[in-house]
């Protein structure tokens, strides 16, 4: 089945919902047009359409409705490298693997192409989208000019006014018309595309009206004061904008690429897939990419919110825009520009504004009838009073007008979508990416979470636990382990090597290394036979006592791997292994229970291990489960009226993630559970789980103070209004501050949280 084409267009000069609305409308009405996604927050416009649609009539029809449009340039975002990602696969080892067949065998690494052979056009578009600013300073955009000269205008006005009163009625007509005459143009060209009940409409039928019953000076200043209002809706949206795309600062613009020994500055933008790249001390990382030597401490605050930086070492990742401490790397790039992690949170984001929540779209579906009902209620205030009740023609249609203004649904529009794009904002710069707003509004209402182990709850690679010197003191049984396992890339032999290295153990050089399938490995060291291997193995070997076994049964119930070791005939000693639990997942955890969330492990891993690791982290334990048990067991959740979230960051977790209500990958997991899940947690920290559900909490009680001010202060100054207390000056002010005040409070939420 033929795809449409999809082209993006940069849109300036909106402000809210009701500009995305009028777009839309408009140009899903134009020929060839299959689908139109408007996000006021990325400031962007994506049409589908088939190969016969006229770009240009698209562009000027937006242009008629007066914004400023330009299509534009580089590829789609879909056209990426078949190499998406080489190397960032995860390989989670099992406990109940035979500690064997290490390979020692050394990694053969390609050479590749130095940099992409890439055009100016095709660097500039890399991304998908334009990162630069929309706009510029306020006071250089088109509103902000216009509002100026109206101000000016209006002041000038008053100035002649007062010089000659004779003439003042016509000089405010005059000024009021400097900036009315846009406005009804739009409201004009609104009409014609499909929405003839918009804000311009209202405020041009207001504006004349206050003409015909001599009102020109209100008049003059009420289209002063909108224009205001719409310009300062315009910066409020540039700041929320501008909160995500800041991060595509993070990316230095060039990086120094080594080929054969030697480094060159290249733009960063052109790096391949696969060069190599080096990272200086204070350097900002310029490519996501794996280290391939050298260790330093990395802060990842830009990227993943996490305020203490990481160490990182030989085959760890590296993020795109993230900051190099204390020592130079060299990293092999696994990601392009337009696929590193800085461009997909990006995409991510702006994607998610586009899609909108079950609130949001409740309340476009509102105003779509608030607004003709609020040209029905004006009217009749302004004619059944006089006609009816006796009531002075001048006053009553002076009413009715002011209630045209009040009942602009400007703040009511911008509530949901205002506090929407800030808390997805908010919570990418602390690495929590939301596909949406209704995946932000469903989080809030979780009240079960589903975790995996490996790599979720613990660290996906084991740690050495317990050494155990049975004849042979215990930095010897160490020692001799490591140096039979120098040089091997087993998630086990890695766990021994990391351990001597945090002990400072001088290790020997071993010699007629071997890997014996399914037993162990064995070699020489300063002359001595040794084997390293698993207990069933090194029982064969020689005989292990009654204690001794106990020991080992009693570390194996712990979910702890045990690899025995002898020197020569003898029994040397024992070193146990484990996947531990992430520092952060015990309090994570807690702050989930806290919340009144009901907390399930789902494991593939042996009951044992699982069930070691759910008592020392306290929660229910499910283990040995094949992918379609964890799929049947968040089924089985759900049928119990629970909303469920899964937690995952695996292949065999994306049955369950699609499954779940909402599915949440987490860390640098698989590219199949980022597409398959609805958030991931980007730095993997168990307690990002709850900081999401609480963001998802105070942004929809953000959402609930947003409405509660756009309707309270309408129906504050409605009863103000028709009792004539107020008049066209306070109600366009009502409806102006509503709006500040929405999206002031909406804004809020990029804010810092403590403790986050």
């Amino acid at each position: 089945m033929a795809e449409a084409t999809q082209t993006r267009y940069r849109v300036e000069g909106m402000d809210c919902a009701s500009c995305a609305a009028k777009i839309d409308t408009a140009v899903r009405r134009m020929p060839g047009v299959k689908d139109v996604s408007v996000s006021v927050t990325a400031g962007t416009m994506t049409v589908n359409h088939d190969d016969a649609s006229d770009l240009a009539a698209i562009a000027k029809k937006v242009t008629g409705l007066g914004y400023s449009v330009a299509q534009l340039a580089g590829k789609a975002a879909a056209t990426v490298a078949e190499d998406k990602h080489a190397g960032c696969g995860h390989d989670h080892s099992t406990d109940g693997h035979a500690h064997a067949d290490h390979d020692h065998a050394g990694h053969d690494h390609a050479r590749h192409d130095d940099v992409k052979q890439t055009g100016a056009a095709e660097i500039e578009g890399l991304h998908g989208h334009d990162h630069g600013p929309a706009t510029g300073p306020w006071w250089a955009s088109k509103k902000g000019k216009l509002t100026i000269l109206s101000g000016a205008a209006l002041v000038v006005a008053y100035a002649i006014g007062h010089l000659v009163p004779s003439i003042a009625s016509y000089i405010f007509i005059a000024a009021m018309l400097i900036g009315l005459v846009p406005i009804a143009r739009r409201a004009v060209m609104a009409a014609m595309a499909g929405t003839p009940f918009s804000i311009e409409m209202l405020m041009t039928i207001a504006a004349i009206g206050a003409v015909v019953i001599n009102a020109g000076e209100e008049a003059a200043a009420v289209v002063f004061l909108f224009l205001v209002g719409e310009l300062l809706e315009g910066v409020a949206a540039g700041k929320a904008r501008q909160s995500i795309q800041s991060l595509t600062a993070l990316v230095p613009k060039e990086a120094l690429l080594e080929v054969d020994g030697q480094t060159r500055s290249v733009p960063a933008e052109g790096l391949a897939v696969g060069a190599i790249i080096l990272v200086r001390p204070g350097d900002r990382v310029s490519a996501d990419g794996i280290i391939l030597s050298g260790e330093s401490a990395i802060d990842e605050a830009p990227v993943t919110g996490e305020s203490t930086p990481v160490r990182k070492g030989i085959d760890d990742k590296v993020f795109a825009g993230t900051i190099n401490g204390d020592a130079a790397l060299r990293v092999r790039v696994t990601a392009a520009a337009a696929d590193n992690t800085i461009a997909r949170v990006v995409k991510l984001v702006e994607e998610a504004q586009e899609s909108k929540a079950p609130t949001e779209r409740f309340i476009d579906r509102f105003s779509r009838y608030y607004t003709p009902g609020v040209l029905v209620v004006a009217a009749l205030v302004a004619i059944i009073p006089p006609l009816l009740l006796g009531g002075a023609w001048g006053e009553w249609v002076y009413k009715g007008l002011a209630i045209l203004l009040i009942g602009c649904p400007c703040a009511l529009v911008i509530s949901t979508p205002a506090a929407i794009a800030a808390s997805l904002s908010a919570g990418a710069r602390r690495g929590l990416l939301l596909k949406g707003g209704a995946v932000l509004e469903m989080l809030g209402t979780i009240t079960a979470v589903a975790l995996d182990k490996t790599g979720t709850l613990t660290e996906g690679k084991p740690k050495v636990t317990d050494i155990i010197g049975f004849h042979h003191p215990e930095a010897d049984v160490l020692t001799f382990a490591a140096a039979l396992e120098t040089g091997s890339s087993h998630p086990l032999a890695k766990a021994i090597l990391d351990r001597a290295a945090a002990d400072q153990v001088s290790i020997p050089v071993a010699s007629d290394a071997k890997a014996l399938g399914g037993k162990g490995v064995t070699a020489t060291v300063d002359g001595k036979a040794i084997f390293l291997g698993s207990p069933q193995a090194a029982g064969d070997r020689v005989a292990l006592s009654a204690e001794q076994t106990a020991q080992i049964t009693a570390l194996n119930d712990e979910g702890k791997t045990v690899s025995v070791l002898i020197i020569g005939e003898a029994l040397a000693g024992a070193i146990a292994m484990r996947d531990e639990p992430r520092a952060d997942a015990k309090s994570g955890l807690k702050a989930l229970t806290d919340a009144g969330i009901r907390i399930v492990m789902l494991t593939g891993d042996n009951k044992r291990t699982a069930t070691a690791i759910g008592k020392q982290l306290g929660i229910e334990v499910r283990a040995e489960l094949m992918p379609e048990d964890k799929q049947r067991i968040v089924g089985e959740l759900k049928r119990q009226g629970l909303i469920v979230a899964k937690v995952g960051d695996g292949i065999n977790d994306a049955p369950a993630l699609a499954t779940a209500d909402i599915g949440i990958a987490m860390g640098g997991g698989t590219d199949v559970a980022l597409e398959t899940a609805d958030a991931a947690v980007l730095h993997g920290r168990v307690g990002d789980v709850a900081q999401m559900i609480d963001l998802s909490k105070r942004t929809m009680g953000n959402i609930r103070q947003n409405i509660t001010i756009a309707l309270g202060l309408k129906a504050v100054f409605l009863v103000t209004t028709i009792a004539g207390i107020t008049g066209l000056w306070p109600a366009i002010l009502a409806d102006t501050g509503a709006t500040v005040l929405v999206t002031i409070n909406a804004l809020r939420l990029l804010a810092p949280v403590r403790n986050a």
